[in-house]
């Protein structure tokens, strides 16, 4: 058999923010910063996202991704990194999916 394989894209959020940052794109990346009771995803995961929306990783799951994505992409617009913050006491958890009794606290990083 004939032919290359092209290798697999980094399924390591940061090693996927590298190559990404390699390419010339624009990269933001987000980590669980605090947890408290239920939460889908440990204190140090890692969700890396590229301008054009490609992600590596996870930090939740769901709706709430989609809302870090969101955030994501204001820090690679304006360079200004956010802390968000997601919880059944807050308004916006039912809006993104997190009704399993936790709170998840998350910062979102444009990185060069």
């Amino acid at each position: 058999m004939t032919g290359t394989i092209a290798p697999a894209p980094p399924q390591d959020p940061l090693l996927a923010a590298r190559s990404w940052l390699d390419d010339g794109a624009k990269v933001a990346v987000a980590t669980v910063m605090r947890t408290w009771g239920s939460s889908p995803r440990p204190v140090g995961s890692k969700l890396a996202v590229r301008e054009d929306g490609e992600m590596v990783g996870s930090v939740s799951g769901g709706c709430v991704e989609g809302a870090v994505v969101d955030a994501a992409m204001r820090a690679m617009a304006s360079g200004h990194p956010e802390t968000l913050e997601f919880g059944v006491a807050n308004e916006d958890a039912w809006a993104v999916g997190l009704a399993c009794g936790g709170t998840i606290e998350i910062f979102v990083e444009a990185i060069t």
